[in-house]
């Protein structure tokens, strides 16, 4: 089976574009937004866009497409018309994912403004929870991206992950999205065959593998343990080459759709891409 590698690609001109963009660079399953991820007022889909995605998709190899969800969604957000805002936004964002009817929809928790870290992640349970409706006849899956700890976002730590999806596993198709970037960045350390193992298990123990559905591919521009959230090309940061190796290698990472969110854009993806297959079985 070839493995299921792509990028973040534009949807600029017609979400289709985005598969357009991914069979380009040589993607076999892509990232896009689904709507301006700037702004509040989502879009809307006409029939013409509809058919056109499903006859460019039928014809591509992309599979395990994912959506990431605006940047302006705080789904633990203490002040009450910004709360109202993201949940109103996430809900018509999974809308748009089951109208394009794809398998996953990655989202940044959410953020502890005023309020503590604890009532930010329960606010960000009962956020979710409205939303079960909306997935009872679909195959989207949720997946709450781990986070740097930059700020005061929440999510950076496996014990809040674990937490998270404890309190909504029952009763929504829940999961988490891995960032390279961000794990390392928030201290746990991926940079050889052994580090990987190590934390692997450690998300086992506070999470659950099962709940491991796909990997964000950046290097660090910062050190392990540094918070910050600052991408860097495959290999020029401070996880290495050796750490990306041992992500393809692993056993237990080998299935799973990995997207890529290095800078330096379409042509960087497409060497990023053939870098990271040769890894496999080299």
């Amino acid at each position: 089976m070839e493995p299921l590698i792509g990028a973040h690609t534009s949807a600029s001109g017609g979400v289709f574009n985005a598969l357009i963009n991914g069979h380009e660079i040589g993607a076999t399953t892509i990232q896009l937004f689904t709507s301006n991820q700037k702004q509040w007022k989502g879009r809307e889909f006409s029939q013409e866009v509809l058919d056109k995605w499903f006859e460019i998709k039928r014809d591509s190899p992309i599979k395990k497409i994912m959506s990431h969800d605006s940047y302006l969604i705080n789904l633990g957000c203490p002040n009450d018309e910004n709360l109202q805002k993201s949940r109103t936004a996430f809900s018509e964002e999974i809308n748009r994912c089951n109208q394009l009817e794809l398998s996953y929809l990655n989202f940044h928790p959410g953020a502890a403004l005023k309020e503590s870290v604890e009532q930010c992640l329960d606010l960000i349970v009962e956020s979710l929870l409205l939303t079960r409706p909306l997935l009872e006849k679909s195959g989207l899956k949720l997946l709450i991206e781990a986070t740097a700890g930059q700020g005061s976002t929440v999510g950076h730590s496996f014990e809040q992950l674990g937490y998270l999806v404890e309190r909504t596993k029952d009763h929504l198709p829940i999961g988490v999205c891995i960032d390279t970037c961000h794990i390392f960045a928030a201290g746990y350390d991926i940079r050889n065959m052994k580090a990987w193992d190590q934390t692997l298990n450690d998300f086992d123990h506070h999470v659950g593998l099962d709940y491991l559905y796909a990997l964000h591919v950046n290097d660090s521009k910062f050190g392990i343990g540094s918070r910050k959230d600052r991408h860097a090309p495959i290999g020029e940061g401070e996880i290495g080459i050796e750490g990306f190796k041992a992500m393809m290698r692993h056993s237990k990472l080998q299935h799973m759709p990995k997207y890529l969110e290095t800078p330096g854009g379409m042509d960087a993806w497409k060497d990023e891409i053939i870098l990271l297959k040769s890894f496999i079985n080299s």
